[in-house]
């Protein structure tokens, strides 16, 4: 009789492999990085901790996304950099979906442990600011106010701040296929070119649409962000120091690509 296993791939399965799940995936070391700072340690505390890290995971993932997007654009492609805004935004959809989880927590079992987060506070999120640097909306302040920044992140901020955006990027798609980007007035007129005629400029418009869906998941992202911070805290100053819920929706309204929200008022 035949061995079972005599047909298979010797590049798959089990038998002498060196590499494992766990191996790939480096899961006894990502399992070793939440230590509560409660004692005793307050129940919900663990649960802060994996749905924070799981944002720092999903923000490494859109930054790697984004950043290809953007070069490519800057090369002049459209189709590819369509599919990693399109990736990017389910992604989102996931990080709303997200704070449902958190939502389980009441206010009550945040406070049991809260206070030993401070002055730590989801505003020192250094990849975040990275996502909304390349995404266009750049504030140097940051630097200055992130006090605990290391050397390492304070370059990462200055490199975003001093490279591309994504806008930047759409806009070499533009000038590469002959339309002029030099001032707001003669964009609004190539994008109403590219809406006039979609059959011509399908990709361009496309791309586009895909820009407008990342800028607004980022801004729902937000929004829900501050729905859960109040249903937490309320008006309370947040732990590092900003304004809490306050500041938190003075951000929601903020918009990546104004020109293309604009052009809608134009159609």
């Amino acid at each position: 009789m035949a061995n079972d296993h005599d047909d298979l791939d010797p590049r798959f399965g089990e038998q002498g492999g060196q590499l494992t799940y766990g191996t790939y995936l480096r899961v006894p070391q990502l399992l070793d990085q939440q230590h509560p700072k409660s004692k005793p340690e307050a129940h919900d505390e663990l649960l802060f901790i994996v749905i924070h890290q799981s944002y720092e995971l999903w923000f490494k993932l859109m930054l790697h996304e984004l950043t290809d997007a953007r070069d490519r654009m800057l090369d002049g492609q459209t189709y590819l950099p369509r599919v990693r805004l399109n990736r990017c935004k389910s992604i989102l959809d996931v990080l709303v979906k997200q704070v449902d989880v958190i939502d389980t927590m009441t206010p009550q079992d945040f406070l049991a442990f809260r206070e030993r987060l401070a002055p730590a506070s989801g505003f020192q999120s250094v990849q975040f600011r990275e996502l909304e640097f390349l995404s266009g909306l750049k504030d140097p302040g940051y630097l200055n106010r992130f006090r605990a920044l290391t050397e390492d992140e304070r370059d990462r901020l200055r490199a975003r701040l001093d490279e591309p955006s994504l806008w930047d990027g759409y806009l070499a798609v533009l000038g590469a296929v002959g339309f002029e980007t030099n001032d707001a007035d003669s964009r609004l007129a190539a994008l109403r070119q590219v809406a006039a005629d979609r059959d011509k400029h399908g990709g361009l418009w496309d791309l586009a649409e895909a820009l407008i869906d990342h800028d607004q998941a980022l801004s729902l992202w937000r929004a829900r962000h501050v729905l859960m911070a109040e249903r937490q805290i309320g008006t309370k100053v947040g732990t590092g120091g900003s304004a809490g819920g306050r500041y938190l929706r003075s951000r929601v309204d903020l918009r990546c690509y104004p020109e293309l929200w604009e052009l809608r008022s134009m159609l």
